[in-house]
């Protein structure tokens, strides 16, 4: 696998990271106004399932979900762990293709 190859997982996750980022901008909003709000186990799981960066980015620039835990730890964990993903990606892709087809995903 090549980083040819790779380039529109690159892209599918940036855009990903976007929409996490919104969906805390909009959980963020709700907040502020009162209104229906976004559980907390989905924004977790959002972050979790590769939106890490978006989820982080947020959390620094919105300032929401600053000292709730399990947010603080969580998410730079997230965000920590999906870095050594791409840089695994990055540096091996074979293995991490294989990785993939291991786990069943690829």
């Amino acid at each position: 696998m090549s980083l040819n190859s790779l380039l529109p997982l690159f892209l599918l996750a940036a855009a990903y990271n976007a929409l996490v980022f919104g969906i805390y901008g909009w959980d963020k909003r709700a907040a502020r106004n009162g209104e229906w709000r976004v559980k907390e186990s989905t924004l977790l799981l959002l972050a979790f399932a590769g939106g890490g960066a978006g989820a982080l980015a947020a959390q620094r620039l919105l300032r929401h979900k600053t000292r709730k835990p399990p947010f603080p730890v969580a998410l730079p964990l997230f965000f920590i762990l999906q870095i050594g993903w791409l840089v695994v990606a990055i540096a091996a892709p074979d293995k991490a293709a294989a990785l993939f087809e291991t786990l069943g995903l690829g």
